[in-house]
């Protein structure tokens, strides 16, 4: 039997540890080729650790081709000949030396702990039912899986984010509405196609910065819009012109602003005045409030067919689940499918049709709720670890209860180009909120967006002291 040494390991998730150890004898010989792995049950139980760690771990192993299973036998290490050689290899010149300059965000600096961005915690991901339920896909549809994807997505996926999104956002829909895609930017690029690049596209300041550099890079006229409290101001969208409103009102990141009822129904009284003129409601993160229940989508309360809205399973599964889904009007369907039909799917069948049976037998909504639970202690956790330290008499927090991130303001003279600077020399990685403003004039000062769903709760009280000491706190 297998044994493996699982005392200190450090910060490192349980399962990632034991792939490493397994692929480690793998690459090394001391695992050969065709060589039966422990049953999932019996190595658990050896090991004095969960069924799910080892299905995790076997999961991850046979997803990297390190491993293949045979169905009621078990699992055997695979031949390592079989696998691709790794890019750095010497092989004619197939691959880029290691002396040819590398372009900048390849090569990324390892942190300590990251608050800058958004990452799904590995451990948190379902790889056991996401296995099963691709074995199931397999051996179901094979005919479907060999044909090319359909334009706005395959039907039983369609099907099953309609009803998703009648249970949790209030919204009745047809399937034949949604179209799915590859992430947001590829169905931010289609709708720039779909609207004209000839309109106005407003986009909200602070803002997600890669929203307005994709309208620009297709040759779109992109402007951006002021915010107050409610959110983006329809004066400034009517003195600017604008056709296009492209905005967050249920989540807005980074500053966390709700949109209110008054404001909403000003936003679609502005869309109704015009023809031309469209609102893009960008739903993220909705899934993560935890004050109270969401308010309800723009598209739900859109009586004149205004409304185009898009959410991703990016965020809530993982950022590698490169799939979103834009919800069109019915008045935009028409001219959609005559521009694109011609084109294929972007989103492989095989994961379609897993993702729509994960939603469908009710995976989704029970990892939703797990998720929701595990982030709200990783918060929680964070909370308590600032007001124990020296942060807490230097600092105020808002917007807590706005999903995967929240605002902290410093009482600090240092810019923020310092404190950016200061924490990375600490291993730490923030971005303050002044980033996000197309301008920094008149921009907050000294304040942190604290995205925090990517850091392991055993990680938290040394990362809040080194924040503290890169500031100066002691």
């Amino acid at each position: 039997m297998l044994t493996y040494s699982l005392d200190n390991i450090g910060s490192e998730s349980l399962y990632l540890y034991l792939y490493r150890c397994i692929k480690n004898d793998i690459q090394d010989g001391t695992l050969s080729s065709g060589e039966q792995l422990p049953s999932k049950r019996s190595f658990a139980r050896h090991l004095g650790i969960s069924n799910i760690t080892v299905e995790n771990t076997y999961a991850l192993l046979q997803s990297e081709g390190y491993i293949y299973s045979i169905p009621k036998t078990g699992f055997f290490v695979s031949d390592l000949s079989m696998l691709p050689e790794k890019p750095n290899s010497n092989m004619h010149g197939r691959f880029l030396s290691n002396n040819m300059p590398v372009p900048p965000g390849v090569q990324e600096k390892k942190f300590f702990a990251d608050f800058a961005n958004n990452y799904a915690a590995p451990e948190s991901f379902p790889f056991s039912v996401w296995a099963k339920l691709m074995r199931e896909t397999i051996s179901i549809k094979q005919n479907e899986l060999v044909q090319n994807p359909p334009c706005g997505g395959v039907m039983e996926l369609r099907l099953a984010i309609c009803e998703h999104l009648r249970q949790f956002r209030g919204m009745e829909i047809f399937p034949e509405q949604v179209i799915v895609g590859a992430g947001t930017e590829y169905l931010y690029n289609l709708l720039v196609n779909l609207l004209g690049r000839e309109k106005i596209y407003a986009v909200e300041t602070p803002g997600y910065r890669k929203i307005s550099k994709i309208y620009q890079i297709n040759g779109a006229c992109c402007k951006f819009i002021d915010m107050d409290s409610c959110g983006i101001r329809i004066d400034k969208l009517l003195s600017l012109k604008a056709d296009i409103a492209h905005i967050s009102p249920s989540h807005h990141y980074p500053s966390g602003i709700v949109m209110p009822a008054s404001r909403r129904y000003e936003l679609l009284s502005w869309a109704a005045e015009n023809k031309n003129r469209y609102i893009i409601e960008d739903d993220y993160d909705s899934e993560f409030r935890f004050a109270a229940k969401p308010m309800p989508t723009l598209q739900s309360i859109d009586q004149t067919e205004k409304v185009i809205y898009i959410n991703t399973f990016t965020k809530s599964l993982a950022s590698t689940i490169r799939i979103s889904y834009m919800v069109l009007p019915r008045n935009l369907l028409r001219r959609f499918f005559s521009k694109f039909s011609f084109f294929s799917g972007t989103v492989s069948n095989f994961e379609q049709y897993t993702l729509a049976k994960f939603i469908h037998d009710g995976y989704f909504e029970k990892h939703i709720n797990r998720m929701r639970n595990y982030y709200r202690s990783i918060r929680d956790r964070l909370l308590n670890e600032i007001a124990a330290s020296s942060l807490a008499a230097h600092s105020t927090i808002t917007e807590e209860t706005a999903g995967l991130h929240f605002i902290l303001e410093l009482d600090t003279r240092l810019p923020d180009k310092i404190l950016v600077q200061k924490a990375a020399e600490n291993g730490i990685h923030i971005s303050c909120l002044s980033e996000y403003y197309h301008t920094t004039l008149g921009a907050p000062k000294h304040t942190i967006v604290m995205n925090y769903s990517g850091i392991s709760k055993d990680k938290i009280p040394e990362a809040i002291k080194r924040l503290a000491d890169a500031v100066g706190y002691k």
